[in-house]
């Protein structure tokens, strides 16, 4: 099949049987990336004219950045952890909660780290770059939800520091979320990837396990990706836009 056949302008593009492989799925996953979070607006975590400008992301998430000025990192964090806070659930996060009423099991793989995706009211997530709401000690691992705003560099009650339970430059993706995410993949009868240009690895490579396995993968994105051409279907548009109108065609 040529590319241009398998592109819409929308899903309204969507056929009869596609939306009845749609009504017929036992498990669908949402594989989601920055594009979600963008229509939420956290585009970017650095203003037009904030200090930030001055840093590369990479000079800030990594691990030797961090001991070397734990103050400097923690001011980042708590920079981007205000816009988050601010942020709320798009129309695509919400539609993608909504179909749990529907559908069997309705997995979320999400590259983001903001929680949009709980705060909607999805269930079965897997986080492969962490959380920022979350923190932990490097020492003993005690976990913390809450940070104090004044404290410049926080510090567990053992002494050790405490860091956002984000995947820094040079990490592992957490073990256990991957996993997960491995199975719900190879299992899933349809796989939506939303909002990601599919270049970050390994956790792209979740597109080919599950279009290995034979999932019908339906692609939206605002524009062509690495991998619109795995895609069964590549909605072209705003997440916030399609994902309502497959829902609304779902429960015609």
């Amino acid at each position: 099949m040529e590319r241009k056949d398998i592109f819409c302008n929308s899903m309204l593009d969507l056929n009869k049987s596609d939306i009845e492989s749609i009504k017929c799925a036992n498990h669908i996953v949402f594989f989601s990336g920055a594009g979600m979070s963008a229509e939420s607006g956290i585009a970017t975590f650095r203003g037009k004219d904030g200090i930030w400008n001055k840093f590369k992301p990479e000079e800030l998430a990594n691990f030797d950045a961090f001991m070397k000025n734990p103050g400097m990192v923690w001011e980042w964090y708590k920079y981007r952890h205000d816009i988050i806070r601010h942020a709320i659930p798009n129309e695509g996060h919400l539609a993608i909660a909504e179909f749990q009423k529907y559908i069997p099991k309705i997995t979320v793989i999400t590259q983001n780290i903001d929680n949009l995706h709980k705060r909607a009211g999805s269930k079965n997530i897997f986080e492969l770059h962490g959380n920022i709401e979350r923190n932990y000690c490097i020492k003993c691992k005690t976990f913390y939800n809450d940070i104090e705003e004044k404290v410049d560099i926080p510090k567990c009650k053992c002494g050790g520091l405490i860091r956002p339970d984000v995947v820094w430059f040079g990490e592992y993706l957490p073990e256990d979320q991957f996993k997960g995410a491995e199975i719900a993949a190879s299992e899933c009868d349809l796989f939506f990837v939303v909002g990601t240009s599919a270049v970050v690895y390994p956790a792209a490579s979740l597109i080919y396990t599950a279009k290995h396995n034979g999932s019908f993968i339906i692609e939206v994105n605002i524009e062509e990706t690495e991998i619109s051409f795995l895609a069964d279907k590549s909605l072209i548009g705003k997440a916030g836009k399609i994902l309502p109108e497959i829902l609304e065609k779902f429960n015609e």
